[in-house]
């Protein structure tokens, strides 16, 4: 160009100005029209008959011309980017590495055509792959299937770009990858979006079609019922299916596969093991965080990805106390990438021609090709034997006639005239003598007669049966059909999406987000652990035995109250009951195997314990205490509501709580046991109610060295027991001997507090002290240290009897209602053992 304030250079002397004036909008529908057809038919847009768009083709070609197939080694990706841009592919190294790094996904072909090594990115493209210059490649089984007999005229081909080279226009295709990987594409003014599917229904449905020309669309859908995503998850409503698989478009939806389970032993969580097909957790844990900080979704107490190559995905949503969990994953259903609605638009590309196609139609398509894919083959195979028969019929010939054709080849004047000769004196053709002429002496042996005479009737027998095949459409059609069995019986996989006829969106309404502040039951059993029912019916007395049976606390409350846990220290702590796990309804007697242990919801100092549960609200007739050196308390529930833990009693010095138990009435009659044996009860309403911090007053009057073992609550009207277990003080631990007692608690007179009480149990000789005892409602209940039931002896009837031997460790006592409270724990070894 001349500089400003110059003058342009002269034209040369023969120059001619041509001005031609073109419509600038015919120019444009033009260009735009070469530029949409280039796009669709050269990069966006799959062939119906392998599935595959022209970059995908040329990848699978070139690999397979550069010998990488499943046997050999690993190749770098950049050797082949670079392999088929230079010769196939005149377009951008990104966009060939992209096609060839999406084919060696798992996730979004289920049947990966590669095989990568090295990162190829994640699921649902949160991460980027590594660059080519960093993975490696080579074919996959499922493409070998796919280039499988390209070298014997299965399919034409077409000059390169710049007609150097040659290219396949469609490769043989063993099996219909176009439904299996599906595909996505968006060209100019169309678009295409085919979901995959299961292999060997596929094949099925091929298979039905090649036996059935006339099959309806309600004959394939059912061996092809719906999609088969990489990703599993589930497909709800199946309406849209049928629409796409009739017409070619459609839409259904997908969702995550998730389920419920305790993530912690006071949370339960929603746990997501599949996404739906495209979508990476990346992008649903990123949805997840940005509605709970906008608060459009309330319940989720954490989110944790704890996915890796030894467990698959797996997402863990712990939800808050207070929410039904089957409500807050309704709600991630609704409001996050847990479900997708995937459109099906089934465009791809038929004679050269864009057509959107039914499953029928595709189908058909595929069956087409393969059908002329095996005639074409058949045809090149037995062209190949013919020409090889013509030669060993030559051969043989020469055979026969060995010393007439040595001779005629030493008297020939050179190589062309031996042959002409031996064309006209054994009537060969030119292609017989010169084999004849080319092959070495030493194959002219009596050997080698009979291994040419052998291979002649099998080449016959070959030639005839491809001819048989060629000659006949059934045997045709028979031999496609066979071929696609033997790829479905070694390559078809289960299938992984489930497919549900309705939605399930009638759950959501029927299950509250939150839970209901609905009465309900505190347990805490003989081992420790807390757990509360679904409401507050009485807990079933008769059924079958179960581990974790023995209750020794039951306090009523409500599900989004609170309760206190009593220590030993005499502290009340308070225990939110939404934190508590919830039996199932099922549980007859109620079993605490699925409660948490006590250490995840108090903190006790050392040697300090939980004697028992009390209600925080002013129920009943309060709650009850009874303390060792045999102190008896009501507390005046005027608990503080801004202390987590507070005193309930002043001890005094050596004393502690052996027993707390909330009280339904006044009525109630209090129970000590003391280790000298003696039994006191009396009336709750002879304790006049205190508070917090006053010390008690005079329960039981103990003899001296005897302390209160255990102290409880019993109703008049119950029908109660009270057991005791007899031993000696003076055992050392694991010798320890005694006698278990079951007597009706009626036997037992009632006494004025501050007394004495009566003889509960007799002594025998070396026995001098109770080491466990309770009282309660039928049945009675004991468990080993481990929380398994016992069995217990019959009821003597005689409230001082001595009790009979025991036959097992018994470590704790209960029963199954409350109010109840375990004393403390001591294992007894056996009589006899």
């Amino acid at each position: 160009m001349a500089r400003r304030g110059s003058q342009a250079p002269p034209p040369p002397p023969d120059f001619e100005e041509n001005i031609i004036d073109v419509d600038v909008s015919e120019e444009m529908r033009g260009s735009f029209l070469e530029y949409a057809y280039s796009v669709i038919y050269q990069r966006a847009l799959p062939d119906a008959r392998d599935g595959l768009k022209p970059v995908q083709r040329r990848i699978l070609y070139s690999m397979n011309d550069m010998g990488l197939r499943p046997d050999r080694g690993h190749v770098k990706c950049a050797r082949v980017v670079g392999e088929v841009m230079g010769k196939l592919h005149p377009h951008g190294d990104s966009a060939i590495y992209d096609a060839m790094v999406r084919m060696a996904q798992w996730w979004s072909m289920r049947m990966p055509l590669v095989d990568g090594h090295g990162n190829f990115g994640s699921l649902g493209g949160d991460d980027m792959p590594a660059a080519m210059r960093y993975t490696e490649a080579r074919l996959s089984r499922a493409a070998m299937l796919m280039v499988t007999s390209i070298d014997e005229d299965t399919v034409d081909f077409r000059p390169n770009y710049d007609g150097q080279e040659t290219e396949p226009e469609v490769l043989p295709a063993a099996f219909p990858n176009l439904l299996v990987n599906g595909a996505a594409g968006i060209a100019v003014g169309m678009a295409t979006n085919m979901a995959p599917h299961n292999l060997g229904e596929v094949i099925a449905a091929a298979r039905h079609l090649i036996d059935n020309p006339e099959a309806s669309l309600d004959d394939l859908m059912r061996f092809v019922p719906g999609p088969d995503l990489p990703t599993g998850g589930k497909i709800v409503g199946l309406e849209g299916i049928r629409d796409a698989y009739e017409r070619g478009r459609g839409t259904f939806r997908t969702r995550a596969t998730a389920h419920i389970e305790s993530v912690t032993p006071r949370r339960k969580g929603i746990v997501v093991t599949e996404l739906p097909y495209a979508v990476g957790p990346e992008r649903v844990k990123a949805k997840i965080k940005e509605l709970v900080n906008a608060k459009k979704i309330n319940g989720i107490a954490d989110l944790k990805d704890l996915t890796d190559r030894n467990v698959g995905l797996r997402l863990v949503i712990e939800v808050k106390n207070g929410f039904h969990p089957e409500a807050v994953l309704e709600e991630l259903y609704r409001l996050t990438p847990m479900e997708e609605t995937f459109g099906i638009n089934n465009v791809a590309l038929v004679d050269g021609q864009p057509r959107t196609l039914g499953l029928r139609e595709l189908l058909q398509v595929y069956v087409d090709h393969r059908i002329d894919v095996v005639r074409r083959r058949s045809m090149f195979r037995r062209t190949k034997r013919e020409d090889r028969l013509h030669l060993v019929d030559g051969l043989l010939i020469a055979l026969l006639n060995i010393d007439e054709v040595i001779q005629v080849i030493r008297q020939s004047d050179d190589a062309a005239q031996a042959k002409q000769r031996l064309m006209q004196i054994f009537e060969l053709s030119e292609i017989q003598a010169q084999y004849i002429l080319d092959t070495p002496l030493r194959r002219l042996t009596r050997y080698d007669r009979l291994e040419l005479e052998k291979e002649k009737e099998q080449l016959a027998r070959e030639i005839a049966e491809l001819t048989a095949i060629l000659e006949s459409e059934s045997k045709l059609r028979a031999v496609v059909s066979g071929e696609l069995a033997d790829v479905a019986a070694e390559f078809a996989t289960p299938r992984r999406t489930v497919l549900l006829e309705s939605s399930g969106q009638t759950r959501s309404a029927a299950v509250p987000l939150e839970v209901a502040d609905d009465p309900c039951l505190v347990l805490l059993s003989s081992t420790g652990l807390l757990a509360r029912t679904n409401s507050a019916d009485p807990l079933p007395v008769e059924g079958p035995r179960s581990p974790h049976d023995v209750l020794v606390s039951v306090v009523p409350a409500t599900a989004r109250g609170e309760i206190g846990a009593v220590t030993s220290a005499g502290r009340m702590i308070r225990v939110d009951v939404l934190d508590l796990p919830t039996l199932p309804p099922t549980s007859n007697p109620p079993s605490l195997a699925g409660g948490a242990p006590l250490s995840e919801f108090v903190v006790l100092e050392p040697g300090e314990t939980v004697v028992g549960l009390g209600s925080l609200d002013d129920v009943g007739a309060g709650l009850a205490l009874g303390t060792e050196q045999g102190v008896v308390k009501r507390v005046v529930p005027d608990y503080p509501a801004n202390r987590d833990d507070f005193e309930v009693i002043t001890l005094k010095d050596g004393d502690k709580v052996v027993g707390a138990v909330h009280l339904e009435s006044e009525d109630t009659d209090l129970v000590f046991i003391a280790s000298d044996s003696q039994l006191l009860h009396f009336q709750a309403s002879l304790v006049r109610p205190q508070g917090r911090a006053a010390g008690g007053m005079a329960g039981i009057k103990l003899s001296s060295g005897a302390r209160v073992l255990w102290f409880g609550a019993v109703d008049p009207e119950w029908d109660a027991r009270v057991v005791t277990i007899s031993g000696s003080s003076s055992a050392l631990p694991g010798t320890q001997t005694g006698a278990i007692k079951v007597a009706d608690f009626a036997e037992y007179p009632a006494k004025g507090r501050a007394t004495g009480g009566v003889r509960s149990h007799r002594f025998l000789k070396g026995e001098d002290t109770l080491l466990m005892a309770w009282a309660g409602v039928t049945p009675v209940r004991a468990a080993s240290s481990t929380g398994k039931p016992i069995e217990v002896p019959e009821e003597l009837g005689r409230r001082d009897g001595s009790g009979e031997k025991l036959s097992k460790p018994i470590a704790a006592l209960g029963g199954p209602l409350g109010p109840l409270v375990e004393a403390e724990p001591v294992e007894i070894e056996p009589a006899g053992e």
